[in-house]
């Protein structure tokens, strides 16, 4: 029965990276096992998205046949941020502002290497899964240290 735990943190993680931890807290998993479900179920997405990206591009120009915008606000953002930053600054916001799966899109349009891509991720998804799932664990001290 706690595989199905540790398998709903890894499903939350996969679409939004912060949902992996708060599902650990709700689950009364312990921290290190919210945050490694957290990475593993961004990186499954890293991983899919990585290898299956040409197969999404297609599938997305088949049913948005008109030409998309080219500069957008988004795109002049992304650019700053790849221009500036490159594949670090990608994979450090992917889990905070980006989403695993778009983080991922991101930086296999700017034609970064696979085993670069998965190893700035894994690395940022570590990272972020330790920190924000310690700061929501101790959400609930922290306040009462505040409340008086």
């Amino acid at each position: 029965m706690i595989y199905a735990r540790y398998v709903s943190v890894i499903l939350a993680s996969t679409l939004k990276f912060l949902g992996g931890p708060l599902t650990g807290l709700a689950l009364g998993l312990y921290w290190l096992e919210t945050a490694l479900c957290s990475t593993l179920g961004m990186m499954i997405s890293v991983v899919l998205v990585t290898y299956a990206g040409a197969a999404l591009r297609a599938l997305v120009a088949r049913f948005r046949p008109q030409k998309p915008k080219l500069f957008t606000k988004r795109t002049r953002l992304a650019v700053r941020i790849w221009k500036r930053f490159g594949m670090a600054g990608i994979a450090f916001l992917t889990p905070l502002i980006l989403t695993p799966i778009g983080g991922t899109a991101l930086a296999v349009s700017f034609g970064v290497q696979r085993a670069r891509l998965l190893l700035y991720m894994l690395l940022s998804g570590l990272g972020w899964a330790v920190v924000q799932t310690l700061v929501l664990y101790q959400l609930p001290l922290l306040y009462s240290l505040f409340k008086h």
